[in-house]
């Protein structure tokens, strides 16, 4: 789904689901409105991203959950950041702006993750939220194998590995829609964390930088 053109810049958006029906109609994803549905018949989250991110051929590359939990229109500011060349990878900060919005044990668990993370890559985060903006060519180089939970951290870790410029912007973040097939329960909160510490433990991969600078 193409949302912003800047200087003939083109964008696309990957929006994974698995049975979102309820939340789909709020996004605006449908085959009907325009958008392209990618089928992706292996398990995983990251498996949803990365098929959407290999059939993606715009010049940068959104990431954002299907569960309404955050608004697609807010996705410009974030693309502005990667094409103007301020940075490479930019993240949206999730700021809950209603009352069970992200869980207390979540939001525990994200601040350990990033203080995880900047010990081993030295960047200061204090989210790993799902919306984000990229080019799509580096993207492609980061060579993300993840195909489950960890996907969205590993291309983080990687993305600093290869010396991008990473940035984060404030987000209002609402109650998702639906249950989450990963906090929702306690095997899906297990394996995310399983997923996490296995990509935590990879060596640092050798990968091209971000290019543009």
């Amino acid at each position: 789904m193409s949302v912003l053109r800047k200087d003939q810049l083109t964008v696309d958006v990957v929006l994974p689901c698995l049975n979102e029906a309820v939340a789909l109609p709020w996004v605006e994803i449908a085959a009907a409105l325009g958008a392209t549905v990618v089928y992706e018949p292996r398990g995983g989250f990251g498996s949803a991203c990365h098929a959407g991110l290999l059939a993606a051929d715009a010049d940068i590359v959104c990431f954002c959950d299907c569960d309404a939990s955050l608004d697609p229109s807010l996705l410009p500011a974030l693309v502005r950041e990667v094409a103007d060349d301020r940075f490479d990878l930019a993240l949206g900060r999730r700021r809950p702006q209603t009352r069970g919005a992200w869980p207390v044990h979540a939001r525990a668990a994200n601040l350990a993750l990033s203080r995880m993370v900047h010990r081993r890559t030295g960047l200061r985060l204090h989210d790993l939220g799902p919306m984000r903006a990229a080019r799509r060519e580096p993207l492609l180089a980061l060579a993300l194998t993840d195909r489950r939970s960890g996907y969205p951290l590993q291309m983080v870790v990687r993305a600093a590995d290869a010396g991008w410029r990473v940035c984060e912007l404030d987000l209002p973040y609402r109650r998702r829609t639906g249950r989450s097939k990963v906090t929702g329960t306690w095997r899906g909160t297990w394996q995310a964390v399983q997923d996490m510490h296995a990509v935590l433990a990879q060596p640092p991969v050798a990968a091209p930088g971000a290019g543009a600078r």
